[in-house]
């Protein structure tokens, strides 16, 4: 499996919350080869299901991308823009971006100059409501091809950094979905008794709900949620963020800590750097509804290092990436029928 070319290709695919179909469809298929099973379900969530006579595991990473969304067109035919998930308007100013009306139109985001500013707005950070999307197109074309409703997606292409490290819009989770996919790969080399279910999921960015259903239709025994988490860069500090070259566990309420500390041990075994986080109340991931799903299935959070969040730039290094598959391979073969025998008290 050529990674940097499944991430090139897959974040460019439009996959907004709650319209995640053509990703869904793109990720079927990548599956297919390497799993007995795949369906897509209501949400657009991909379940890819290899079969095994052991404890029934859930691997979840979630497919969605935020976004904007058209709210108005101005008279000038300029577009007026809503987010889809949490965009932060100060990154916007600048951007280029596709608008998903009846074709597909380039445009550019532009704002109000600063030399025309008032001093107090100049002191205050961009807001949605004061930006806008320019087609270039008189507002008679604009209403023709753009509807309220319609999708806007940043337009940018992966990149490649120095030291094994990319750049791309929708790293967040897609880079995720990419470790399943190449642990998936893994065990086709390893011997697993495990019954697993590669689930990508829809709707993360609004609130978990593909992850939700998608547990809820499985009844899993238990859960490994993988996710992006901080990675550290000038002014983000040790406290809240971690290093780009290790994957990171999460202590908390909504993670199993006995499952957990099997997970830390797995890594120890097989020489996998991690790092450690801790969540005090809910996750903001998936594993907080998967956790929750039923009557509770144990639940450990794995995420993977990501610099410049909910941005067209996030940054990822692509070492981690492949050692975060690694390890999850080697967990998820190494379940058996004993797997909880230390789990409860």
């Amino acid at each position: 499996m050529d990674i940097k070319k499944l991430l090139s290709e897959v974040t460019a695919i439009q996959g907004v919350s709650g319209q995640e179909g053509n990703v869904a469809g793109y990720l079927a298929e990548q599956f297919r080869p390497l799993v007995d099973e795949v369906t897509v379900d209501k949400m657009y969530s991909v379940i890819a299901h290899k079969k095994g006579a052991g404890p029934k595991v859930m691997l979840c990473a979630h497919l969605d991308e935020i976004a904007l969304m058209v709210s108005k067109i101005e008279d000038d035919g300029c577009v007026r823009i809503t987010s889809v998930g949490g965009v932060d308007p100060r990154i916007l100013p600048g951007s280029r971006v596709w608008v998903h009306g009846r074709e597909k139109l380039f445009g550019t985001i532009g704002a109000l100059p600063p030399h025309l500013m008032s001093a107090e707005d100049r002191n205050n950070n961009y807001k949605m409501d004061k930006l806008h999307v320019d087609l270039g197109m008189s507002a008679e074309k604009v209403r023709e091809l753009v509807h309220i409703g319609d999708l806007v997606t940043f337009n940018t292409p992966f990149t490649e950094l120095a030291n094994g490290q990319v750049a791309s819009k929708t790293l967040d989770d897609r880079a995720c979905v990419a470790i399943l996919l190449r642990a998936a790969e893994r065990l086709q080399r390893m011997a697993c008794d495990a019954d697993v279910y590669f689930v990508c999921s829809a709707q993360e960015e609004v609130g978990g709900k593909g992850a939700q259903t998608a547990a809820f239709a499985i009844a899993p025994d238990l859960a490994v949620v993988l996710d992006v988490d901080f990675a550290l860069t000038p002014g983000c500090g040790p406290d809240v963020a971690s290093p780009l070259d290790a994957m990171v566990v999460t202590h908390g309420p909504f993670v199993q800590p006995k499952l957990n500390k099997r997970l830390m041990d797995c890594a120890a075994a097989h020489h996998v750097k991690l790092s450690q986080n801790v969540a005090g109340r809910s996750t903001g991931t998936d594993a907080d509804e998967i956790g929750a799903s039923r009557a509770g299935v144990p639940t450990v959070l794995l995420s993977l290092p990501e610099k410049y969040m909910h941005t067209s730039v996030e940054t990822i290094s692509l070492d981690t990436l492949e050692e975060g598959a690694r390890l999850l391979a080697h967990f998820v073969s190494e379940l058996d029928a004993s797997w909880e025998d230390d789990l409860w008290i």
